[in-house]
């Protein structure tokens, strides 16, 4: 049953006409709006940061969002004196506290009723979550981390993982995703590398673009972050200051934002906490006006992270107070304050009353947020908040979700070496009796899971409410795999920590054992309470705690030792590459991870993940990421002692079955600056089983104004292929896929010479050639061509292909 929800009549509701344009709708409203109720559309309220719940005691209450505690106190008002004119957002209903479908719906509908009758218009509000590796609330289904998407190179799977996530969330009523993540990395120690899908803008463009395809084709707004530069942090360190000039911006940092809004169409953009160069991205009207909506056309809405507004004055400190935050970061161009209004509120209103803000640039803000709110169905006449839910029983974990979480599991799945013992299982392998498994990450289904899964995120709060899914750990999901070998299980130590308490027991049960698995890596978590995530840096690239030593004792026993690295990072790995008889690097799979990594390590599964990030071979931060000119790469040997050779480099993949690359073929050696050529290779499976190889187009500038990468990944392709079979696969490169920022700041197509390299890492490269570009210097603007189309043509009968991009 409804109420009414607004003193206006329905004849005086002009903008719930369904036949008008979206922006005409927005507009009428508008004009029927006070200033106050303008400027509420632009704030939002949380009630679950209210921390109210009896359940969770005050000294174990743990942040979410980074000085939750401080703006909870400073912050909190009702929801419905918070909405009193009308409210722009609903901040987290469903991933602040384990809730039920039912009980979350409840209390969706109660906020819903506050805010619709509380106000003179009844405008509701927009309902956000968080969707990283899933939709982050209780029972959802938590897929891999973003950087295990990064490792499957494919477009279409993450397209319809995204897919899913966004109707799960539709389903109870969320209109808006904070996801995906488009931060490029930049240092492995930042403890949001997990988040990220990789170290390439074009990988990380392509699979982000996909998200965003996919999370709004159910209706769900994407929400691209954190622009920009957030990933650049000096020393790796959260939030810290980024030192980066307008060129590396422009060329690394980004082009993924600009190609999700140009070939997606995203509707969201929410902003870094990082300033670049000393000024914050929350207060750059030159990255959020000029660049986003003048160069790029965006008409989405701009949404702060949480607590940037504020942050502007206690953090930064380019602002006398958060009313003076407000002014800066309204002026700047961000439309909507999350997740509590702050810098928003009564101080601003004042601030434009008296003429010291302009009323123009709330009528900006609030214009771009009540556009969404038509285009989502949100003030239609017929609109409810029961009607906007589904009417069905509602699984958040179905076995559809589950499938396609195990299926981006296996396909994230890296064999680093194969080394002795991989696979476990053959007609060529001896029976395996007795199996130790060892490792802080054997046992603990929840170093599968990244810092925005809700077992990680929220459930640490509430330790009697288990994971709310049912997730198999490792242990158990290998004694599946292998059937009668008896697995002996020692944990070893802890993820974090100095105790070696439990060394003895493990290094016994490895000597013990025909062979032993040790499972290391990461245990997610938030703020200095993981080992990866959000505000969980890392000092070096050792692995974390004493699992080094432990590694070290267990391949001093002599029984050969298979690693599983199950990590949100890439770790240094050379003090056991060389001694270890396998070695697997997994990067946080999600609650099907157990199996994938399993059926890999048996051979059950013919692995095919690649790396979107290298593995080090010191612990010290070396390498950089692969995109090097020169003097950052291997081949500046002998200038410095420190190595920049990697132990793995970057698009690395190993296999159980061969393929070749071969039989180059360039359409064209010279073509003008405004051209296009093809580049066709042959792939074949040389092995005995069928398997999927990625092969990557890489092109080399030789010569240009400023110093270029030696390599830079231009188009990808999956490819499926059964033993015997090969496929042709033809990139189609347009001259604007060379295109730079020159040294006057414009981003021009140059003429010159151009290396063309393809095979099946930025390392392994059997194909080369070169094309001339011809012609004058020709700029290029947001217009260009941003991507490379791939074709694909079976030459065998039995050869299937998918994927590419």
């Amino acid at each position: 049953m409804t109420t009414s929800v607004s003193t206006v009549g329905p004849d005086d509701r002009p903008w719930q006409n369904t036949s008008l344009p979206a922006a005409k709708r927005a507009e009428l409203l508008l004009q029927a709006m006070t200033l106050e109720e303008k400027l509420a559309q632009l704030g939002s309220r949380w009630i679950g940061n209210d921390m109210a719940d009896a359940e969770v005691p005050a000294e174990e209450s743990l942040n979410v969002a980074p000085l939750q505690d401080v703006f909870a106190e400073s912050g909190a008002v009702s929801l419905k004196e918070a909405s009193r004119h009308g409210l722009g957002h609903l901040t987290r209903v469903w991933g602040s506290v384990p809730l039920t479908v039912e009980e979350g719906l409840a209390e969706l509908m109660r906020q819903h009723h506050v805010v619709l009758e509380g106000s003179r218009l009844g405008v509701p509000a927009l309902v956000h979550e968080e969707c990283l590796t899933g939709f982050t609330t209780y029972g959802a289904t938590v897929y891999p981390a973003a950087i295990a998407w990064g490792a499957t190179f494919d477009p279409e799977l993450v397209e319809r993982m995204a897919a899913a996530i966004g109707r799960d969330m539709a389903a109870v009523g969320v209109h808006q995703g904070l996801s995906p993540v488009l931060d490029v990395v930049r240092d492995y120690r930042w403890g949001r590398v997990e988040e990220t899908i990789g170290e390439d803008p074009y990988l990380v463009a392509m699979l982000g673009s996909a998200y965003v395809r996919g999370l709004q084709s159910a209706g769900v707004i994407a929400t691209l972050k954190h622009f920009a530069g957030y990933s650049a942090s000096r020393a790796g360190r959260n939030h810290g200051p980024v030192s980066m000039g307008r060129r590396e911006l422009l060329d690394v940092i980004l082009p993924t934002f600009e190609a999700a809004i140009a070939t997606a169409s995203a509707g969201s953009v929410m902003n870094s906490y990082s300033d670049v160069d000393g000024v914050p991205a929350g207060a750059d009207p030159w990255l959020l006006t000029e660049v986003l909506r003048g160069d790029w056309g965006f008409s989405g809405t701009v949404v702060s992270d949480y607590w940037a507004v504020p942050f502007l004055a206690s953090m930064h400190r380019v602002a006398a107070d958060h009313i003076d935050a407000g002014a800066l970061a309204l002026a700047a161009g961000i439309d909507v304050e999350l997740p509590d209004t702050l810098g928003f509120g009564p101080g601003l209103l004042e601030r434009v009353k008296s003429g010291e803000v302009s009323e123009d640039l709330v009528d900006r803000a609030a214009r771009r947020l009540l556009v969404q709110k038509v285009q989502l169905g949100l003030l239609d006449p017929d609109w409810t908040p029961e009607s906007s839910v589904s009417q069905g029983e509602v699984d958040l974990d179905s076995p559809a979700n589950r499938a396609l979480a195990r299926e981006l599991a296996e396909r994230s799945v890296i064999l680093l070496d194969a080394g002795s013992a991989l696979p476990l299982l053959g007609q060529d392998r001896p029976a395996l009796q007795r199996v130790a498994v060892v490792g802080p990450c054997a046992g603990d289904p929840k170093t599968f899971m990244g810092c925005y899964a809700f077992p990680n995120h929220v459930l640490p709060r509430y330790p009697d409410r288990g994971l709310g899914i049912d997730v198999q750990n490792a242990v158990d999901a290998l004694q599946h795999e292998l059937g009668s070998a008896e697995l002996v299980y020692q944990q070893g130590c802890a993820v974090t920590g100095d105790d070696r308490s439990g060394f003895d027991a493990a290094v016994d049960a490895a000597r013990s054992a025909d062979l032993c698995v040790a499972y290391v890596g990461d245990l997610a978590g938030l703020f200095g309470h993981g080992s990866s995530g959000e505000g969980c840096d890392a000092e070096d690239l050792r692995l974390p705690g004493v699992q080094s030593e432990l590694l070290a004792q267990l391949l001093d026993t002599g029984t050969p030792v298979v690693i599983v690295v199950v990590s949100g990072r890439p770790y240094a790995l050379g003090d056991f590459a060389g001694r270890a008889a396998g070695l697997v690097q997994a990067f946080m799979p999600g609650e099907e991870g157990g199996t994938a990594i399993a059926g890999v390590l048996s051979g059950r599964l013919v692995p095919s993940g690649k790396l979107p990030v290298q593995i080090p071979r010191h612990a010290g931060g070396q390498p950089n990421t692969y995109l090097q000119p020169p003097l950052g790469s291997g081949e500046s040997a002998g200038i410095s002692a420190l190595d920049a050779t990697p132990l793995f480099p970057f698009g690395f993949g190993g296999s159980y079955t061969k393929f070749e690359v071969d039989n180059l073929r360039l359409s064209a050696t010279e073509v003008p600056t405004d051209g296009e050529f093809t580049v066709a290779v042959r792939v074949r499976n040389t092995g005995s089983r069928a398997g999927d190889e990625v092969i990557q187009l890489y092109l080399h500038d030789v010569l240009a104004q400023v110093a270029r990468p030696l390599k830079l990944l231009t188009g990808f392709a999956r490819v499926s292929l059964e033993p015997g079979a090969a496929t042709d696969i033809t990139f189609h490169v347009h001259a604007d896929r060379t295109a730079y920022t020159a040294k006057d700041l414009r981003r021009i197509v140059e003429p010159g010479d151009l290396e063309v390299l393809v095979g099946t890492s930025s390392a392994d490269l059997p194909c080369r050639g070169i094309v001339r570009i011809a012609g004058e210097v020709r700029v290029v603007g947001h217009d260009r061509t941003m991507i490379t189309p791939v074709d694909l043509t079976p030459i065998a009968g039995d050869a299937t292909a998918t994927g590419g991009a």
